[in-house]
């Protein structure tokens, strides 16, 4: 498995969970379902702050694997409640608006913590 590159956000659930914040793969990188966590741990209330942390973390993990927001083929956002979709389409919009990856909008019951209203997933593939 020489040709996979773990990227570590430094999440302490990393190693006890077993996953990485993102895996790549040859010319792809797979970026594990990102929460809209900030570095003290915080969480801001607003669905589209919260879907912007996300975006913000997924691009920061492509980064570290050599790619780019127009490498994403396909995202994936979970919500809470189907009234954020608006907010976070837009966050959504605001990277991917030239790009158009594939992408799905699901409304789940929850998240691990009750304070995220968002979760995003990407997968890209690099030139």
């Amino acid at each position: 498995m020489s040709d996979r590159q773990r990227i570590s956000s430094g999440s302490k659930y990393e190693p006890s969970i077993g996953f990485s914040r993102a895996l790549r793969v040859g010319r792809t990188v797979y970026v594990s379902g990102t929460a809209p966590i900030w570095p003290d741990g915080s969480c801001d209330p607003d669905p589209e702050i919260q879907a912007r942390r996300c975006l913000e973390i997924i691009l920061d993990a492509l980064a570290q694997a050599g790619a780019s927001a127009k490498h994403v083929v396909r995202t994936r956002m979970f919500l809470t409640d189907p009234s954020y979709a608006d907010a976070v389409s837009r966050a959504h919009g605001a990277v991917f608006a030239e790009i158009r990856p594939a992408s799905t909008m699901v409304v789940i019951v929850g998240m691990l913590d009750p304070r995220w209203k968002v979760e995003i997933e990407a997968d890209a593939v690099m030139d």
